[in-house]
Formats: C-alpha cells, sequence, structure tokens
C-alpha cells in the first residue's frame, strides 16, 4: 500500500531559510530571517517594520508601517542622537478549532533605530498614528536650516583681521 503525502510547495524554501539561520546567523538577520526563541516552543521570526526617512527645510520625517497595532502598543525614545521606535504585534488566533496552513505577516517583539543628525530640537519631536502608519515629525535646530546670503554687486571691504588671517592660509611653503 502506498502513502500519498501533500506536496507544500514553500517547504523547501523554509527549509532553506532555517539552513541559512542555523549557518550564518549574521547573513539570515540582515535579511530578516532571524528567529528568537520563546518560552514555549513555538519559534517566532524577529521583525523590523518597513520605514522612510525624508528630509524637509524644517524637519525630517520618518514614516513607519505598523498594521496591526495601536498606538499604545508603541514606545518612542530620543536619547543621544538615536531615535528608537519598538513595540510588539501580538499573534491573535481567535480559535483553538482555527488551523493555519501559512503565516506570512511577522509577529513579535520589533525595535528600529535611527541615529539622526546633531542638529535636530528633541524637544520639539511630535508622533502621530493612524491606520497603522507612524508618523515622527523631527524638526530641525535653527543652526541647520539654510540660510539665504544676499549678493550684493560692487567690492566689500574685508576687515584686516580677516585679511590676515586669508593671507597667512595662502602663503606658499
Amino acid at each position: 500500500m502506498t502513502t500519498m503525502m501533500r506536496w507544500d510547495p514553500f517547504q523547501d524554501l523554509r527549509s532553506a531559510q532555517d539552513e541559512m539561520t542555523q549557518m550564518s546567523p549574521m547573513l539570515a538577520h540582515a535579511l530578516g530571517l532571524h528567529t528568537q526563541q520563546g518560552n514555549d516552543r513555538a519559534r517566532t521570526t524577529a521583525w523590523a517594520p518597513a520605514l522612510d526617512i525624508s528630509e524637509r527645510k524644517d524637519a525630517y520625517l520618518v514614516t513607519v508601517e505598523l498594521p496591526g497595532l495601536m498606538a499604545e502598543d508603541l514606545d518612542i525614545t530620543m536619547e543621544d542622537g538615536l531615535l528608537t521606535i519598538q513595540g510588539e504585534r501580538q499573534f491573535a488566533h481567535d480559535s483553538s478549532e482555527q488551523q493555519f496552513h501559512r503565516v506570512e505577516r511577522r509577529y513579535g517583539a520589533f525595535r528600529r533605530s535611527i541615529t539622526l543628525p546633531a542638529h535636530v530640537m528633541a524637544e520639539g519631536i511630535q508622533a502621530s498614528f493612524e491606520d497603522g502608519l507612524l508618523q515622527i515629525l523631527v524638526p530641525k535646530a535653527e543652526e541647520a536650516k539654510a540660510k539665504h546670503i544676499q549678493v550684493r554687486p560692487g567690492r566689500t571691504e574685508i576687515s584686516a583681521a580677516s585679511s590676515a588671517a586669508s593671507s597667512q592660509d595662502t602663503t606658499p611653503s
């Protein structure tokens, strides 16, 4: 009597991911394939939410995709120029009778840290969260903003101190 097994086309990929994780943890981490051991026997794949960082004249804008989370699930800190966003997305199974055939969404704790330039106003940072999209506005400090310099026609007189400093810099050795 022959036994038939149901073929899972993704089993080979999962096996390759597991082997890669065991062989090279650093490479697996870079590819987002690293795993964490939990208190229970189940392994959960660590994850990092996707984010964009854009720059405006007056501020930096960090946008993070966090579907399925609530604002109270997030913890955002700014310390020594490092903006850290952390939280956890819980795996919610509705029924003990429910059997999953595939779970592709990522669950568990996450932490993203972004190094920001020194010229930001930490006390002015604002965050908003709506429809799974976190937006953090990091205002630039006044000295970081571009300053428009007016160019006047004609020759400008340079003070003696500035002139002496520039002549020392250009003296050939």
